[in-house]
C-alpha cells in the first residue's frame, strides 16, 4: 500500500509516572523464587527490561488518553475542528460499549463530523491506526486524523503475581508461560496524520505493508474479554515459539515492504521495532539484516507496553535527538496473532508533544520512588 498525499505531523505521548523495577517484582516472587530455586535477576537478565511504569492508582485511561490527544493537537498548529477522524487503539480500554473513543472524542473537544471508533489487533493498534487513517486522507475523505491509545498494565501484572503466589502446584516448566505478563508497562501515545498538500507540514509516509500467520494465534492469549477497567486478566505466552514464529513472519513482511519501500534497505537511517525485549529485538535485526547501531529502543526502561510501545520509542527518540530528523525510518511492527505491519517513513520536520521536559541519565527519564510492594490496580475514576 503506496501513499503520496499523507505526512505524520506529530507523536505525542505521556510516560507513567511510577516505577516498578525488575528486582522488586522478583521481591514479591521471593517465595516463588526459593521454593524453584530460580535465580535473582531472571527477569531482567531474560528481557533487559529493568523497570517498567506503572499509571498513579485510580488513574482512569481515557483522561490520559484525553491528554495526549489535546497535547498532541496542541504541538501541531492544527485547530481540533479539523480532525475528522480519532481512533483508540490500544488493548486496554475502558467499555466494551460503547467504543472508549467516544470518550477521548468528547474529552477532546473534536468536530461532531468525524469517524469515532476503536481498534483492537494487540501490539499493532497504534500501527494498524495509522494505516486506517492515512487511507482516509489518501481518498481524499478526510485531511486530518488522530491515532490514540492509553495501556494500563497494573491489571495483568497485579493477576499475573496473585496467580503465582496462590499456585502451589507451580513448577519451573510451568512458570514460563507468566513471564512476558511480567515485562507488561504503561503508557500512553498520539499520532497525528494529515494530508501534506494541504497542510504543508509534518514528514511523509510513503507505505505501509502487512502479512498475518494466523496459524500461531494460540502463542499468546489472555483470558476471555471481560467488561469494565478494573478487570483482573492473565495471559499464557510462549515465549520461545512466539519469538521464532513472529521473526519468521517479519521476514516475509520486510521482504514484501521492500518491494513498496521507495529506498534501498541499506538507505534506511533508523529502525523502531515493537518493545518487546533484547532477545527479540536481538533475533529480529539479525534476521532483517538491519544495523543494531541505527534501531532506536526504550523497552529497557518502559517494559513491553503494547500498541504504544514503537510510536512511543520513536517519539523518545526524536525528542532526545537520538533520531535526527531529517531521516528515512523503517516503523517493524510484529503483533501476537501472528501479524505484522511495516511503515515507511521520512521523519523531517514532525513536532514531539509529552510530559517529560527534563531527562536523567538512565534513559534520560524522570524516575519516581515507588513501594515495591504493592502494585494496584487501576480503577475508573476522574484523575486530576
Amino acid at each position: 500500500m503506496r501513499f503520496e498525499k499523507v505526512a505524520l505531523a506529530t507523536v505525542g505521548f505521556q510516560i507513567p509516572p511510577v516505577v516498578v523495577t525488575s528486582a522488586s517484582i522478583e521481591e514479591r516472587l521471593a517465595p516463588i523464587y526459593e521454593r524453584l530455586r530460580l535465580p535473582t535477576g531472571r527477569l531482567e537478565g531474560m528481557s533487559g527490561i529493568v523497570e517498567r511504569r506503572l499509571w498513579e492508582p485510580g488513574t482512569r485511561l481515557s483522561d490520559i488518553s484525553i491528554l495526549t490527544a489535546r497535547k498532541t493537537i496542541e504541538a501541531s498548529g492544527i485547530p481540533p475542528t479539523e480532525i475528522r477522524c480519532l481512533i483508540h487503539a490500544s488493548v486496554c480500554r475502558e467499555f466494551l460499549e460503547p467504543a472508549t473513543a467516544c470518550r477521548v472524542h468528547w474529552g477532546a473537544g473534536l468536530p461532531n463530523d468525524t469517524w469515532v471508533y476503536d481498534v483492537s489487533n494487540a501490539c499493532l493498534g497504534l500501527m494498524n491506526g495509522i494505516v486506517q487513517i492515512g487511507t482516509m486522507i489518501e481518498t481524499g475523505a478526510i485531511r486530518a486524523g488522530l491515532v490514540v491509545g492509553t495501556e494500563d498494565a497494573s491489571g495483568l501484572l497485579q493477576a499475573t503475581i496473585d496467580q503465582l503466589l496462590n499456585d502451589p502446584n507451580l513448577t519451573r516448566q510451568s512458570i514460563k508461560p507468566a513471564f512476558a505478563s511480567l515485562t507488561i508497562g504503561s503508557g500512553s501515545c498520539a499520532l497525528l496524520l494529515v494530508d501534506r498538500d494541504y497542510f504543508g507540514i509534518g514528514g511523509r509516509v510513503f507505505c505501509a505493508t502487512a502479512r498475518a500467520n494466523t496459524n500461531f494465534h494460540h502463542l499468546c492469549q489472555s483470558e476471555q474479554d471481560r467488561a469494565g477497567s478494573g478487570m483482573l486478566p492473565t495471559m499464557q505466552t510462549d515465549s520461545e515459539q512466539l519469538l521464532e514464529a513472529g521473526v519468521a513472519t517479519g521476514v516475509e513482511t520486510l521482504e514484501a515492504f521492500l518491494k513498496e519501500c521507495p529506498w534501498e534497505q541499506s538507505e534506511v537511517d533508523v529502525t523502531v521495532c515493537h518493545q518487546v525485549g533484547s532477545s527479540h529485538r536481538k533475533r529480529m535485526l539479525e534476521a532483517f539484516h538491519f544495523p543494531e547501531d541505527r534501531d532506536f529502543a526504550v523497552f529497557q526502561h518502559l517494559g513491553n507496553t503494547g500498541s504504544v510501545a514503537l510510536p512511543t520509542a520513536l517519539g523518545i527518540g526524536l525528542q532526545l535527538g537520538k533520531i535526527e530528523q531529517p531521516a528515512r525510518a523503517a516503523l517493524l511492527g510484529i503483533g501476537s496473532g501472528i501479524n505484522c505491519v511495516m511503515i515507511a517513513a521520512a521523519l523531517d520536520g514532525i513536532a514531539v508533544s509529552s510530559n517529560v521536559e527534563q531527562w536523567n541519565d538512565a534513559l534520560k527519564s524522570t524516575r519516581f520512588d515507588t513501594n515495591p510492594s504493592s502494585i494496584e490496580t487501576s480503577q475508573p475514576g476522574i484523575s486530576s
